[in-house]
């Protein structure tokens, strides 16, 4: 069969199931083949990187990766920030571009530039099809690498002339195995460390989104009362409501969940990642007793250097842990500083839930009614900027996978074409994406995306008419900020011009109401509010002042 109907009866092996992205010139082989498929679903986007987004968001999701396709040249290097993103934050993605002929890819030629070198920093595995017998070999690599932990990117190129040539040789049948699991002798001095702990705490990271690493930390939670402090990308492996949940850590500034880690005389990381909030800011002078639990050895630095190293499947050290646990008779633990900050946090969290501003609305409370308005199991995805912020500290989860946040790489322009893949992952849930005007902007696009596929999302967009994150942070470094301010359209007419439903909200008592009226919408619907970030540079000072006098 010719090589690019190989290529898609490779993936149709490995059980893909979705490919986003923007055909070209050098990928029309391919996209003929893949038009005969009947069980790969293309989805046109308007924008490469919107398709990479998608293509991430629907391997957070699924735990499986989908295609994020682009020509050679300009669509690669439009698609390449989805997937750096993709692959910092640990979520499966196969990178799909065209390349030209290999009769010219030794000279300058049209739009020819070393797509693979380009990859290959920020993907797990990057090559090129040179020959159409290796193509079986190379999808099922791609994708055993892609799904094997830690999840990530990685980048298939296929030149036009190879795509054209036969090939006589069947996809290869996935077989997949069993995770390795940890050493008994290493759980047995992981336990011993934490039964001579007085002030245990846990950091869960990414690896505890994970249905069953998320069910085991809850069974070990419930069974010792540890408290768990969430980085942005695990909220939800706890349930908000237990009361070993201690929220989220991850803020630049010390917050009131930094000082019971202060207050631990162990720390036990789960499925931690180090982009996620570096061990410098929690371990400030690196003598903190560590236990690593996670499916790769831990990263060297000078801040984080475990005495233990529990390493493989991490459901199944948790449960080898629970096992400890249940035979022990009691485990004697003060956990009153945890409880102290629980409640502190919960206050916090409640301050502004009855703000009846006009003009305004401030993040407080559009959280606050935002999480009142979304179901356990609906999902939030949150852009990148001041609301990001704002979403990490004040919006809870209690169902893993339920708060999509970019926090490794951090792109803005993630929550639109994101919430676009969550419907289709999801369609039974509410789906709400919060974005600044500014990250909104980037992909705008895919309005029409969105409309086309007739998404149930809602876009919440917090308007500031300026880059708020930066004026926060050069305000609380400079004591001023250069000039960020910039224009934005009629919101309203913006969404009829695209066929949304429109909403602009400015009063905070009519925010919750007219929410749920969005996310009861069919089709897509944007809602715009005024956003008060006047409380900025406030919380910074409210942080500043809680770690100075506790």
């Amino acid at each position: 069969m010719k090589a690019s109907d190989l290529l898609v009866k490779c993936l149709e092996e490995e059980g893909i199931e979705y490919v986003f992205g923007v055909p070209g010139e050098e990928n029309a082989d391919f996209m003929m083949s893949l038009e005969q498929s009947t069980r790969i679903r293309f989805v046109l986007t308007r924008h490469e990187q919107g398709a990479a987004f998608m293509a991430e968001v629907y391997g957070r999701l699924t735990g499986n990766p989908a295609g994020a396709l682009s020509t050679l040249g300009p669509g690669a290097t439009n698609l390449i920030t989805g997937v750096a993103d993709a692959n910092m934050d640990r979520a499966p993605l196969l990178a799909l571009t065209g390349q030209g002929s290999t009769k010219r890819l030794h000279k300058e030629s049209h739009q020819i530039m070393d797509v693979v070198s380009l990859f290959e920093p920020v993907t797990k595995w990057a090559t090129s099809i040179l020959h159409p017998d290796t193509i079986p070999e190379i999808v099922r690599k791609a994708v055993r690498l892609a799904r094997t932990e830690k999840p990530g990117a990685v980048h298939i190129e296929l030149p036009e002339d190879i795509a054209k040539e036969q090939s006589s040789l069947p996809p290869m049948k996935p077989r997949r195995f069993r995770r390795s699991v940890p050493d008994d002798k290493i759980i047995d001095r992981a336990f011993d460390m934490l039964k001579k702990a007085k002030r245990p705490i846990i950091i869960a990271g990414n690896g505890c989104i994970r249905r069953r690493a998320s069910k085991q930390l809850r069974l070990f939670c419930e069974q010792t009362g540890i408290g768990v402090v969430s980085t942005f990308m695990a909220k939800g492996c706890v349930d908000m409501d237990a009361d070993y949940c201690l929220y989220t850590i991850g803020l630049g500034s010390k917050d009131r969940v930094s000082l019971a880690v202060d207050d631990a005389d162990l720390v036990i990381t789960l499925g931690f990642d180090m982009v996620e909030y570096h061990p410098q800011l929690w371990n400030p002078n690196g003598d903190k007793p560590i236990i690593h639990a996670d499916f790769l050895a831990a990263e060297i630095d000078a801040h984080y250097n475990p005495q233990v190293e529990v390493i493989g499947d991490l459901a199944h050290a948790l449960w080898m842990l629970n096992e400890r646990v249940a035979k022990e008779k009691a485990l004697d633990f003060d956990l009153a500083a945890q409880a102290r900050c629980r409640t502190a946090m919960a206050a916090d969290f409640a301050e502004h839930k009855d703000d009846v501003t006009e003009g305004s609305i401030r993040p407080q409370k559009a959280l606050w009614d935002a999480r009142n308005a979304m179901g356990p199991h609906d999902i939030l995805l949150s852009d990148v900027g001041a609301h990001k912020m704002w979403i990490a500290r004040h919006y809870q989860c209690h169902e893993p996978n339920t708060c999509l946040i970019p926090n490794g790489f951090c792109s803005m322009g993630f929550a639109l074409p994101g919430a676009i893949a969550a419907h289709i992952v999801q369609p039974d849930r509410k789906v709400l994406a919060i974005c600044g005007d500014a990250g909104f902007l980037m992909n705008v696009q895919e309005m029409e995306t969105a409309k086309r596929l007739n998404s149930n999302i809602v876009v919440m967009v917090w308007a500031d008419g300026g880059y708020g994150l930066i004026s926060w942070k050069q305000d609380t470094e400079f004591g001023t900020h250069t000039d960020l301010s910039f224009g934005n359209p009629d919101w309203l007419t913006l969404a009829a011009s695209f066929g949304w439903h429109g909403h602009f909200v400015s009063n905070s008592a009519d925010l919750e109401g007219t929410l749920r009226t969005a996310l009861d919408e069919q089709g897509p619907s944007l809602l715009v509010i005024p956003i008060d970030y006047r409380e900025n540079p406030l919380l910074t000072r409210k942080l500043g002042e809680i770690t100075s006098t506790i």
